[in-house]
């Protein structure tokens, strides 16, 4: 899910920094108001925990690659917005040191991993686990499909920004700039692990840490929330 550089135009690149830029800022502010003293090892461990499960990743047809990530998980415990900065963190790292994926794209890769995924599968899970108690079953199983569906919004989103760069940057002659695939391809490429077996991952990863955390530390699932 890593878009790397040169995939997407300057103006593309660009937009999802100057999105980001606020996000990020507001995120902090938030972070830094709300999170507990005894959370912020938390904090640094979601930040760890997206690193490592991302780093399994497998490439796909197109230029990125396939993978869970872990930021339902993380906002599940500390809040959407915590998670941001988790993954945030993670995905910089990952850029910088490891080179998966590119610099130019940190904005690109920040938007569909730190901030939709965990805000679309913190709020489906609140949704589904509606005034559940945090031992409830039901909590377990709103994590699963609030990690699938989220992670598989994201995968669809990378999937969209790859398709749309031939129409977006070309030549005279048709010939595309950037990313060389349509929105037929890329989605496609993007969609089909992600359905069948990244998702799937990182629903079930997400649903059994739930689960054993509602018996060896159900404090951390009923302080998760929104800051």
């Amino acid at each position: 899910m890593h878009i790397p550089d040169g995939y997407l135009g300057p103006d593309s690149c660009g937009f999802f920094y100057a999105v980001m830029l606020p996000i990020w800022a507001l995120a902090s502010r938030i972070v830094k108001k709300s999170l507990k003293a005894k959370q912020v090892p938390m904090l640094a461990i979601g930040a760890a925990f997206t690193f490592v499960i991302m780093m399994f990743n497998v490439p796909i047809p197109g230029g990125s690659t396939g993978h869970a990530v872990g930021g339902v998980l993380v906002a599940i415990l500390l809040g959407p917005w915590a998670a941001c900065i988790a993954i945030t963190v993670a995905l910089v790292v990952q850029a910088l040191l490891f080179g998966d994926g590119g610099i130019t794209a940190i904005g690109a890769n920040c938007f569909n991993m730190a901030f939709v995924l965990p805000f679309s599968g913190y709020y489906l899970y609140k949704a589904i686990s509606f005034k559940a108690p945090a031992g409830s079953g039901r909590r377990v199983i709103a994590a699963g499909i609030a990690a699938y569906i989220a992670l598989n919004l994201a995968a669809a989103l990378t999937g969209f920004e790859f398709g749309i760069q031939p129409l977006l940057h070309k030549t005279a002659s048709g010939q595309a700039l950037y990313c060389p695939y349509g929105l037929n391809v890329a989605l496609t490429a993007m969609m089909g692990e992600h359905l069948l077996i990244f998702g799937w991952i990182e629903a079930i990863v997400t649903a059994l840490v739930v689960k054993y955390l509602q018996k060896q530390s159900p404090k951390l699932i009923k302080e998760g929330k929104v800051a």
